[in-house]
């Protein structure tokens, strides 16, 4: 197979390689993706489409090993969150405190400093999960591999006013054709779940070490996204 027919069975079992899409060059991306197809199928994870690779995605009724559509423990850690809100005026709460200090970023001592970012990256680090180790919320871009469709747990990421790089990054926990819920912090300076427009979103963002998650119906209102996040 060329690099552009691997690419296309990729992009054809929901695999997102960016804007380029099946442009013939094996950059990170396609690494990434070829990763993790290696991972759900039960095969070396190097990165690199062999001969078994290969065979394995010219299967028509090739099985991934996906994961159920159960809630991942990071978005399970972030639901026992929900309600966190930042101190009054000069006092800092330690419970947003330690999302950077768990992210990574010990030296900052502060909730004022925006924290959305920090709090994707805690939830993932307590959960096992290395993240993207950056306090950008657009840094997630270019982390794990991306979906094409909107998963519940997975990382989001939006623009923010008109700015190449301000953003916001949070999990998702619902969708509908015009918005998406995420649960994330610092959304009103707590952590909660709030709607976005579908519009305003760049990537939508999955572990490149996890199973990719089965397809599944999301909640496509705000209440429906609420019940949905179990806090057990």
């Amino acid at each position: 197979m060329t690099v552009a027919e691997i690419q296309r069975a990729l992009l054809a079992r929901g695999y997102d390689l960016g804007p380029s899409g099946p442009d013939g060059d094996a950059g990170p991306r396609t690494i990434a993706a070829v990763t993790a197809f290696q991972r759900s199928a039960g095969l070396v994870a190097d990165g690199i489409a062999g001969p078994k690779t290969q065979a394995a995605l010219q299967k028509a009724d090739v099985t991934e090993r996906r994961d159920e559509p159960e809630q991942p423990a990071w978005l399970t850690l972030a639901s026992h969150d929900l309600g966190t809100v930042e101190g009054i005026g000069k006092a800092n709460n330690p419970k947003v405190v330690s999302y950077f200090k768990d992210a990574g970023f010990a030296g900052i001592k502060d909730d004022a400093t925006a924290w959305c970012a920090a709090f994707a990256n805690a939830m993932l680090e307590r959960s096992g999960r290395r993240g993207s180790r950056s306090l950008a919320a657009r840094s997630f871009e270019s982390w794990g591999v991306g979906l094409k469709e909107p998963a519940l747990g997975c990382i989001a990421t939006k623009r923010r006013g008109n700015s190449s790089w301000q953003g916001h990054v949070g999990f998702v926990v619902g969708a509908s054709a015009s918005t998406i819920y995420l649960l994330g912090g610092n959304q009103g300076d707590s952590v909660s779940i709030a709607g976005f427009k579908r519009s305003e979103f760049t990537s939508f963002r999955w572990p490149a070490d996890v199973p990719l998650p089965a397809a599944t119906k999301l909640p496509t209102t705000i209440a429906g996204a609420r019940s949905g996040v179990s806090e057990a």
